[in-house]
């Protein structure tokens, strides 16, 4: 063999082959998807995310409090009205009573070190399910959503928010979002992390189980990317680091590692994110039932495929059980 023919000796004991990697997940790497309920007391176990629940605002101390304790850094805020009527407009969305606002003010007076960022979307609060205010015709009608998901963001913001995240994929909404923080006096007080690179994907069915929100009708494939448009999706990654995104994100992680490391390549500037969504959650828990795989290495493996391909930042709802891993 030519001497450069050998790799193995530097990757032949665990201490070197951590040396091979760059970067390493870290827990303040993490951030965990929450889902809020209007139900003050709930605890509401979801078969399709296993392990995962509906919770009040009166359950939150009892269940951050011992993820705070083993490092838990910071969280993303779905609300879920179970109880309220639904309207065209998404009213409830940043109801002051509402779910997401009781609860930023309520992580923030019980947890002051946690970094709270809120989804931004209707799709929870329409009455029709879709991510914006339609036409008489069922079509999204973009000015006034844009202007509506900017309300919800900036109120979101002036609720105690430390990041508001828009997921709805309406063309603009960062610039709009951006001016309505800078307007309320808020831009340098509150993240804007957008979902730059959210696609159409057939990996969401379990969240939105868990929120509800599943369109009445059509889908949304006219405003989420489509799974094999690469340039649009690089494109939605310039658009949304000019109007004023402080992090891009991209939604879902494993089939789109490609675009991760476009994201990271294009905004190098900007904090990468990525999201590994319900679906793939919920993949890697079926495989491990099935015995395909261990759960613990797969979940490791996936994530640090993200890591590798560029995202510092990583939405995952396997957060609690890396916050354990990353111990042992």
């Amino acid at each position: 063999m030519d001497i450069s023919s050998i790799l193995q000796g530097g990757y032949q004991h665990p201490v070197s082959r951590a040396w091979q990697s760059p970067r390493q997940l870290t827990k303040s790497m993490l951030m965990y998807p929450i889902f809020i309920t209007d139900d003050p007391d709930a605890a509401e176990e979801m078969t399709t995310l296993p392990g995962q629940r509906r919770w009040g605002i009166n359950k939150l101390e009892g269940f951050i409090g011992p993820l705070m304790k083993k490092g838990l850094k910071s969280v993303i805020l779905f609300g879920v009205p179970m109880k309220a009527q639904k309207d065209p407009k998404g009213t409830l969305a940043d109801d002051p009573n509402g779910p997401v606002i009781l609860a930023i003010k309520k992580l923030r007076s019980l947890f002051p070190d946690l970094f709270i960022a809120c989804d931004v979307c209707l799709c929870e609060y329409t009455s029709h399910g879709h991510c914006g205010i339609l036409h008489e015709d069922g079509t999204i009608n973009t000015p006034p959503s844009v202007e509506r998901i900017a309300e919800v963001a900036v109120n979101y913001a002036r609720a105690g928010a430390h990041c508001v995240a828009p997921s709805d994929m309406m063309d603009g909404r960062i610039k709009f979002i951006k001016q309505g923080l800078m307007d309320a006096s808020l831009a340098n007080k509150c993240t804007l992390m957008a979902y730059s690179a959210k696609f159409a994907s057939a990996l969401y069915g379990p969240f939105r189980d868990a929120v509800m929100s599943a369109p009445s009708f059509g889908d949304r494939k006219c405003y989420q990317l489509p799974p094999a448009a690469k340039g649009l999706a690089r494109r939605a990654i310039l658009r949304d680091a000019a109007e004023g995104a402080d992090i891009i994100m991209v939604k879902p992680s494993l089939p789109y590692l490609d675009i991760i490391a476009d994201a990271a390549q294009l905004a190098p500037d900007h904090p990468t994110a990525c999201y590994q969504v319900s679906g793939e959650f919920a993949m890697v828990h079926a495989g491990a039932r099935a015995g395909v795989y261990d759960l613990k290495t797969m979940a490791f493996e996936t994530v640090n495929s993200m890591v590798r391909a560029g995202a510092g930042i990583i939405l995952t709802y396997f957060t609690p059980d890396f916050l354990d891993w990353l111990d042992e």
